[in-house]
């Protein structure tokens, strides 16, 4: 049985406005909250049905460097050709392109800055989904955080994983004692901190695309979801 077919989820128009930086090499796209970047197994509309709109005259629509959960919006990288997919691939690999998060998370880590190591293990649920969980056999993971602001419960992190794990923001939110707001699936909050959007944003890459100009910097603003949270923590 053939897969249903869903019309692209954004206009040409909306894809090319949501373009924050375009070279011979990439694409860094704002990506919408809510939207997966590519169809799971069950298909359904995505980020990639609008790829075919940002070749601007290549033969070919770029591809993902990298990935974002559905729910979190800002910053993602596209290679606009094999060459630069397979540079994006190595300068990923090897932790060179520099990933920095913003997160509303409920209650606060236990100090202002510092760095949490924990490895992580993809373990599969009772209904058949899955779940990454905090397991020494599992992959080593690290993210560092400081804090940018707080207000009414509420604490305005910044993250910067070392390491692409799935999940690793959220997960080591939740381990250090303060989840984020939103978090479906992480950590312990109250059923109405959970019902709201999840409140994790890409806020910035910087990517060292060549060894004779300075590294391609990028930075997206936070979505309408986050801002009333980020204002209450001192964003403005």
């Amino acid at each position: 049985m053939s897969k249903v077919k869903f019309p692209p989820p954004l206009s040409e128009a909306e894809i090319q406005a949501r373009l924050l930086y375009r070279d011979g090499l990439i694409l860094v796209l704002d990506k919408p909250a809510g939207l997966p970047v590519h169809a799971g197994p069950g298909g359904g509309p995505n980020l990639e049905q609008c790829f075919d709109w940002l070749r601007f005259g290549l033969p070919a629509p770029p591809a993902l460097a990298h990935r974002l959960d559905r729910d979190t919006s800002g910053c993602l990288v596209l290679g606009r050709h094999r060459k630069a997919l397979s540079k994006l691939g190595r300068l990923f690999q090897a932790g060179q392109i520099d990933k920095t998060y913003w997160a509303v998370v409920v209650g606060a880590p236990p100090a202002t800055e510092g760095r949490i190591e924990a490895p992580l293990l993809k373990t599969t649920r009772k209904d058949g989904g899955w779940r990454m969980i905090v397991d020494p056999k599992g992959q080593k993971a690290a993210t560092q955080y400081r804090v940018l602001g707080s207000g009414d419960g509420l604490t305005w992190l910044e993250l910067k994983p070392e390491t692409g794990r799935t999940h690793q923001v959220r997960v080591h939110c939740a381990e250090l004692g303060c989840p984020i707001l939103g978090e479906p699936m992480y950590g312990e909050l109250a059923p109405e901190q959970r019902k709201q959007p999840l409140h994790l944003h890409a806020r910035g890459v910087v990517i060292p695309l060549s060894k004779n100009k300075p590294p391609v910097a990028v930075t997206a603003e936070p979505p309408e979801h986050m801002r009333t949270a980020l204002a209450r923590c001192g964003w403005h």
